[in-house]
């Protein structure tokens, strides 16, 4: 009995050896210089898996191809360290995608190969014995070759020296096809593939490659300054996807259960789990978030993107505000070429900003400042250009770069004539009124304005040969949008005034902290706010904070009028982000929840948990969140966020086309989850 086993053993141990010799055999063409011819083994010696290889049926040629790329040869160097590394006569195995075919002769070919980054390339020699693989195999196609490595010859034309990227060739030895790049697929520079084929977009695209790198580098920059240089240090913490509805502010994305009547909300934000994570005795979080809102959809906007949620105990306004300014201009000294932005950011009320701007994230840059004129304007000109009683009538002044009035008219001419001037032309508070400001003619051009009223305007503006007036009434009330009418065009006008060549483009990048918010606005039909019944939402969320004392007794007797201790980061009419401080004394949230927003009891239920956890000695905490993706797009001068993300949701219906979602619900779906379709 002890001799049979001994024997089965040893016989067990003969076919494993006999088995590995043949895959050493098999791959000894890749890593030997000569290809040597595999060693039968004596038929006593031959191991059942040999046997059951010489069964087999014969493959069908699909099977057969991927059989050949199963096991495919390793590379023996990533191209940086072959640049780096590269000696003539050695033999190496390279992978990327097979680039252009020149035949030159029927014995001498080259061809070119694209490493897997598709960011460096070699010249590969094929001479008579591998042409014919070579040809065989389509260009895009990814593979793995194998060569000697030579110095390219010099040209008597060479006289700049060459990089160590471009001495180097391979003389082709042999090819190693790993899949097939259809040949009814056209790639050339111009071609335009559609978001269906968003894999061919970025492999043909290196300018969205590069973007993906670069957002990539933004996002370890950003590790890097909060867990390395702030103090004390942020940790990352994840929070979880699968919520609960609450009102916040914006619309949300429900995941229905199998258990009747119940479903998860997909989170806004993580505002309420990292509050949470203050009450918890964690100083301070950071996460990249992954955060989902049922919006409707612009060039900045997505139905899902990534923020930069940061919450800081024991913490102002201030504190966050100085904390990214930080990032702000680690990332612009580590990644940017214009320098990075000094000492604090400038500071603008949100009243201030609106009124000079008429946005609550104006583009600075180019001036085109706004001014009251109401009380100078003629009672006759205020009724031509408004229907309005008593308006409030604004102004701002296009300067021309040529002072040349026929330009200037030219140019107000097609953008109102435009669909982009169309909005501006249907205002019910009235069209703009338009002047061009002419030395030449009779009071500049500035006749209908009156003697006086003229010359005070000239005062104000101060415009010079050429430049344009616009004026625009609006009705007269507190602001309350995030822009005004006459904001929108001046946004409007100067970009058409730069696609037309009148302006040149502004440059750089002007940082600012627009501040002092309303803590509340009136309610509005587009937007689902808190859902309370006092008529009037929070201006960011329910959880922001009245700025001053002062602001905490308005909350008793006038609460439209308290100030929020909320904060946007804005960069060339971009919102970068936006945070507050936040309440963190229970008995204030529910009061600002209860009393002031009048949310219905069941409503109000639905913050116990965090009520709970303010209630347990949670201590002061402020924030803010950075969108992410439209931080990289800014930073590289992208006018989509689609253009920083590797597979974005169209602008319209923010649909997936290239997986085909949100796809229809089956019927089965239906009865798992306990859902009915509505007529």
């Amino acid at each position: 009995m002890l001799l049979q086993t001994v024997s089965a053993r040893a016989v067990r141990l003969r076919s494993i050896y006999v088995e590995l010799s043949h895959f050493a055999q098999r791959h000894a063409a890749w890593s030997a210089p000569r290809r040597l011819a595999p060693i039968a083994a004596p038929r006593q010696f031959r191991s059942q898996a040999y046997l059951r290889e010489r069964a087999t049926p014969e493959l069908p040629a699909f099977l057969k191809t991927y059989k050949e790329a199963v096991e495919f040869p390793p590379a023996t160097y990533d191209f940086e360290t072959f640049f780096a590394n590269a000696e003539p006569n050695t033999q190496v195995v390279l992978h990327g995608y097979l680039g252009s075919l020149s035949a030159i002769s029927k014995s001498l070919s080259f061809a070119t190969l694209v490493d897997p980054t598709m960011e460096h390339r070699i010249q590969l020699v094929a001479l008579k014995n591998a042409i014919e693989k070579l040809k065989a195999v389509n260009k895009h196609s990814p593979v793995a070759v194998r060569g000697t490595v030579q110095r390219k010859k010099s040209k008597a034309s060479d006289s700049v020296p060459k990089s160590s990227k471009d001495i180097w060739e391979l003389v082709l030895e042999d090819i190693h096809v790993l899949n097939d790049f259809p040949k009814e697929i056209v790639m050339k520079p111009e071609t335009v593939f559609p978001p269906e084929q968003r894999y061919l977009q970025l492999r043909s695209d290196a300018e969205l490659r590069e973007a993906l790198m670069f957002r990539a580098k933004v996002h370890n920059v950003c590790k890097v300054e909060l867990e390395g240089h702030c103090r004390p240090a942020f940790v990352e913490i994840e929070t979880p996807l699968l919520f609960k509805s609450t009102p916040e502010g914006a619309r949300e994305f429900l995941v229905p259960t199998r258990r009747p009547g119940l479903a998860y909300a997909l989170p806004q934000s993580p505002q309420q789990y990292k509050q949470i994570l203050m009450a918890s005795g964690l100083p301070r979080y950071y996460q990249f978030a992954r955060c989902f809102r049922d919006e409707d959809l612009r060039a900045d906007r997505q139905p899902e993107f990534t923020q930069l949620d940061l919450e800081m105990s024991f913490a102002t306004g201030d504190d966050v505000m100085r904390t990214v300014e930080g990032i702000i201009r680690r990332l612009w000294s580590s990644l940017m070429k214009d320098p990075a932005p000094e000492g604090p950011f400038r500071r603008l009320s949100y009243h201030d900003a609106m009124a000079r701007y008429g946005s609550d994230k104006p583009d600075t840059r180019y001036g085109m400042e706004i001014i009251r004129l109401d009380h100078l304007l003629p009672v006759d000109l205020v009724n031509k250009i408004s229907p309005l009683h008593d308006p409030i009538v604004e102004a701002f002044k296009l300067e021309a770069n040529d002072n040349d009035p026929t330009e200037t008219s030219k140019l107000i001419s097609q953008f109102l004539d435009s669909p982009a001037g169309a909005p501006f032309n249907a205002n019910p508070d009235g069209a703009p009124g338009v002047f061009v400001y002419n030395g030449k003619a009779p009071l500049c051009g500035l006749q209908p304005f009156g003697f006086e009223a003229a010359e005070q305007a000239e005062e104000l503006l101060d415009p010079d040969h050429g430049d344009l007036i616009i004026l625009q009434a609006r009705p007269r009330a507190p602001f309350t949008a995030g822009s005004t009418p006459i904001g929108d065009l001046r946004r409007a006008l100067h970009a058409s005034a730069v696609s037309t060549g009148f302006k040149p483009a502004p440059t750089g990048f002007d940082f600012l902290w627009v501040v002092d918010f309303p803590l509340f606005s009136p309610s509005s039909d587009s937007e689902p706010g808190q859902g309370g019944a006092a008529g009037i939402t929070s201006t960011h969320h329910p959880f922001t904070a009245p700025k001053t004392p002062m602001d905490v007794d308005l909350l008793l007797t006038n609460p439209t009028q308290a100030v929020a201790d909320h904060y946007d980061l804005v960069v060339n009419g971009v919102e970068l982000g936006g945070g507050s401080r936040r309440i963190h004394d229970a008995a204030v949230q529910e009061f600002i929840l209860r009393d002031i927003l009048q949310m219905r009891p069941e409503r109000l239920e639905d913050f116990s948990h965090l009520l709970d956890a303010l209630r347990a000695g949670c201590p002061p905490h402020a924030g803010l969140a950075l969108g992410f993706d439209r931080l990289v797009a800014v930073m590289l001068g992208k006018e989509s966020v689609r253009d920083v993300i590797a597979f974005p949701k169209t602008g319209k219906g923010g649909d997936d086309a290239m997986v085909r979602a949100p796809s229809p619900m089956t019927e089965e779906a239906l009865e798992t989850y306990h859902l009915r379709l509505r007529e």
